[in-house]
């Protein structure tokens, strides 16, 4: 079973596709072997439409190629001092939910402090401590960059553990 996590974003989405796996790795217990992880990159000078356009385009093409068995979108969340990228950012969610609609494909939708608190034990954790505890986790040679491909990397791990289907080390 693959799973692809998704951190939507209009200027940068992050994406992680993951397979369970079993034994060992480089003699950390890795879970996951990540198939690949990257991120799709709009230009911040393009109108929101426009980049959502690109962001439909691009998310088809990864879909077609990855072929995932589930994916998981992180919900959508508003922070006070910031409204405006909830906005924008149901705008992306929007595209990436239709997109996986029409294919059928299997949904899980994860709040923000469930992902952050599977892999960290904290529901409030940094980008930089979702980097470290994916890279822990996984036994990576360096954080991924930019935050949002480790992100949807945690993303996918959380959606895992939630069905059952491996359990996230603790880091």
């Amino acid at each position: 079973m693959t799973i692809l996590g998704v951190d939507p974003g209009l200027r940068i989405a992050g994406y992680g596709l993951i397979e369970p796996v079993s034994g060992h790795r480089g003699g950390v217990r890795s879970p996951v072997r990540i198939v690949e992880a990257g991120c799709l990159r709009f230009n911040p000078d393009w109108t929101v439409s426009q980049r959502l356009v690109e962001l439909d385009s691009d998310f088809q093409e990864l879909l077609n190629r990855m072929k995932p068995d589930v994916v998981a979108v992180e919900k959508l969340f508003a922070h006070y001092k910031h409204p405006l990228t909830s906005v924008i950012m149901a705008h992306a969610r929007g595209v990436i939910l239709l997109a996986i609609a029409r294919r059928g494909i299997r949904l899980l939708e994860l709040p923000p402090t469930e992902i952050k608190k599977s892999l960290t034990g904290n529901g409030h954790a940094s980008k930089e401590q979702m980097q470290d505890a994916v890279t822990v986790a996984l036994g990576l040679p360096s954080r991924p960059e930019p935050p949002d491909v480790a992100d949807a990397i945690a993303i996918a791990m959380c959606a895992a553990a939630r069905q059952g289907d491996f359990a996230v080390p603790a880091s």
